[in-house]
């Protein structure tokens, strides 16, 4: 600490700050942490957004909860992951209340379909109709079922997530219902008891509640009603905003609603033309699909493809004009229909949106050729998130790894937000070192591949395994492992072999082993130690040039696209690789980039600057020597 920093006197932040991090196991003095906590304050105090990059190790959950906290705000965390969340629900929040000396409330608010419908258990089996859904299901599904409503009777929560065994999707389909299907509360007899409900009116008694991305994203698009009125929002992992917002706001139809749909219908319905009707929709729609998958589509959409969302526009016309008719006094009937009735109309909402496809939408088919979706997203989140976000409340957005243009992108005004970066608490010049590869042939070369496999049979030699290679595409992978497992004298894993959590289980707990895997691991891989010394990285991580969506953002912005799209992306993704090397104030290692690209290309400081400020070498003869150091 310098002399400017002693002289300074504690804010109520910074002495927060220190009161509940002294109550930490290994409490440590973190500036960046620190730093980022002031920021936080003013951000709420002068109604400013603050985009603030934090890196691994900076405790940032702690930096925004605790001045969010003692400001009295009324706040809505955001995670992209179900990790984070369980993290600020078991741990952090916990903690606070303990330590921190105010007194607030906190909630976990889920999308509905997470809780167990207490409508549903009371329908299926207690009733003529009821038995009889029971009935065509599976035995051993209806083992499950039994099971549920017994678990059900004990919890607080009806979380899914409280479970310590897991349901089938088909048991847990018949006990739960989506925002699609509910009527509501004031419509339905279990309305008062409902888990949703009940996790809601916690939500609206809450100082602090945590909510995954994709649930603010429909609060969004809904303009509001699904999360409480709120002063501060968090975004955390915040680099996935835009996507899970254009996710959101967008339509997205698939084949199998249809058959979910037809489920639905046929729970009042008795007629087995309509419900199969509906259920027919379901494989023209993947029949009109399969051979567009991956593609852009034109406006308006394809003859085929919109003749099926016609077609099955008027069935399920059909469909509200035969649910209307039913008039029954039976309450779960009525409950039938009216999940049937609400679940049918959004999806009326959805074909109508997708067959008129607004102007400044895109639309394009994503999935496989047996699982195709029709989506169709805004070229541009950001004036919906200025509308109904921006200028409600103030936004805090962070994450150890932020694109360059994520405020611009998302809607923020350059002369309402803070952008700051607080780094990280770890010492990457002393212990870490980046190796660029800039001897390689250019990787769209054919020689490139087999450049790489000779670069990993050295550098895997000189780390002694201890190897995450990180690669763009699954045929790269498979083509590492299959040169490499000749070549080394090393176990090689590959993410194909087991289960992501199983998968890096058996990489840590054994220190030779390496690992090889594609970008769905550049980000979730936390293993300290030696075990990890070498994280190496084929290409740099640009986004596909024929992604329908980004193609079509690249032309509404012209020449300035790749700057605005293509660098932030590929920088996030690799500062993101870069990030799982070092994990722990102890851990040391390299990062080793095969794509020339980094040391040569004109844009190559763009992405350098966005990566840990490790000591830099392009010979590998240092980096061989460094690795072999630290066996």
């Amino acid at each position: 600490m310098d002399a400017s920093t002693a002289d300074t006197p504690p804010t109520a932040t910074s002495t927060a700050l220190a009161k509940v991090t002294s109550a930490l196991a290994n409490a440590e003095n973190r500036d960046g942490q620190r730093e980022m906590a002031e920021l936080v304050t003013q951000a709420i105090e002068s109604q400013r957004h603050l985009v603030v990059q934090a890196g691994t190790g900076t405790g940032k959950t702690l930096a925004y909860l605790i001045p969010a906290i003692i400001s009295g705000s009324s706040i809505v965390v955001a995670t992209a992951t179900k990790a984070l969340q369980d993290q600020l629900a078991t741990k952090d929040l916990p903690f606070l209340s303990e330590h921190l000396g105010v007194s607030f409330d906190w909630a976990i608010l889920k999308g509905r379909s997470n809780y167990v419908c207490l409508q549903r258990l009371h329908e299926v089996g207690s009733s003529e109709q009821g038995q009889l859904e029971l009935d065509t299901l599976a035995v051993a599904t209806q083992a499950e079922i039994k099971k549920l409503r017994a678990w059900a009777d004990t919890s607080e929560t009806g979380d899914a997530a409280e479970l310590d065994w897991t349901p089938s999707d088909s048991s847990w389909r018949a006990v739960s219902v989506g925002s699609d299907e509910c009527p509501g509360a004031d419509r339905c007899p279990q309305g008062d008891p409902c888990f949703a409900q009940r996790a809601r009116r916690r939500a609206d008694e809450a100082n602090v509640v945590v909510v995954n991305t994709y649930l603010y994203g429909l609060n969004v698009a809904s303009e509001g009603v699904i999360l409480p009125e709120h002063d501060v929002v968090v975004f955390d992992e915040a680099q996935v905003l835009e996507d899970i917002m254009s996710d959101t706001v967008g339509v997205e139809i698939s084949p199998g609603r249809f058959a979910t749909l037809s489920g639905v219908v046929g729970r009042i319905i008795d007629d087995p033309q309509l419900v199969g009707s509906i259920a027919e929709i379901s494989q023209g729609l993947r029949d009109a699909l399969e051979d567009h998958v991956g593609d852009r589509l034109p406006t308006p959409l394809p003859e085929r493809i919109q003749e099926v969302l016609v077609d099955a526009r008027l069935r399920l016309g059909k469909a509200i004009d035969t649910l209307l008719a039913i008039d029954t006094k039976v309450e779960d009937a009525v409950q039938r229909k009216l999940r049937a009735q609400k679940m049918t109309g959004r999806a009326i909402e959805q074909l109508d949106a997708a067959v008129q496809c607004r102007e400044g939408y895109v639309a394009f088919v994503s999935g496989s050729r047996d699982s195709p979706r029709l989506e169709i997203a805004p070229l541009d989140v950001g004036p919906t998130m200025a509308a109904r976000v921006w200028e409600k409340r103030t936004g805090v957005l962070t994450s150890a790894t932020i694109p360059s243009s994520l405020a611009t992108r998302v809607g923020i005004s350059e002369t309402d937000v803070e952008i700051a970066d607080v780094g990280s608490p770890f010492d990457y010049e002393s212990n870490s070192m980046l190796y660029c590869a800039m001897h390689m042939p250019n990787p769209n070369s054919d020689a490139f591949r087999p450049a790489v496999h000779d670069e990993l049979e050295a550098l895997i030699g000189a780390a002694g395994g201890r190897t995450l290679a990180l690669f763009t595409s699954w045929r790269s992978m498979d083509d590492a492992a299959e040169a490499l497992r000749d070549r080394v004298d090393f176990p090689i894993l590959t993410q194909r072999d087991f289960p992501k959590p199983a998968l890096i289980k058996k990489f840590a707990d054994s220190e030779e082993t390496c690992l090889f895997a594609t970008a769905g691991l550049f980000q979730g891989v936390d293993v300290p130690g030696p075990t990890l010394s070498l994280v190496v990285i084929d290409r740099i991580p640009f986004p596909r040039p024929d992604d329908p969506l980004l193609s079509a953002r690249r032309e509404s912005l012209g020449p300035d696209a790749f700057g605005q799209i293509d660098i932030p992306r590929a920088s996030m993704m690799l500062a993101q690789a870069c990030g799982r090397l070092i994990r722990s104030t102890t851990d040391r290692g390299a990062v080793a980039v095969m794509d020339p690209r980094l040391g040569k290309a004109k844009y190559r400081w763009e992405i350098v600057k966005a990566l840990p400020p490790m000591k830099r070498t392009r010979h590998r003869s240092e980096v061989e020597e460094f690795l072999q150091q630290l066996r």
